[in-house]
């Protein structure tokens, strides 16, 4: 199994910022409009995580995808190469 690559990593990192700005913008001045707003503010800080992370499920998705089709397409192959004939005439001998 291949390593997952940076793309997962930056993911993590985004999400730790989108907290941190998150927790920021409460500390500083908290009032009652950030408390309505905070759902909204969190959505915002950690989009940039979920789409990172979301290109690289696309990215895991579609290599493992290819993969199995490989491994699919080699097994046929090697069967064919066996000859070991069941169902080839339907008759037996």
């Amino acid at each position: 199994m291949s390593r997952p690559g940076p793309l997962p990593f930056l993911a993590i990192v985004l999400s730790l910022l989108g907290i941190a700005g998150f927790i920021f913008l409460f500390v500083r001045d908290f009032n009652i409009y950030w408390l309505i707003l905070s759902p909204v503010i969190f959505v915002i800080y950690q989009f940039p995580a979920f789409v990172i992370f979301w290109l690289y499920k696309k990215k895991r998705d579609k290599r493992d995808t290819r993969d199995t089709q490989d491994e699919g397409i080699e097994q046929d192959s090697s069967e064919m190469e066996k000859g070991d004939g069941e169902g080839e005439t339907g008759k037996e001998s």
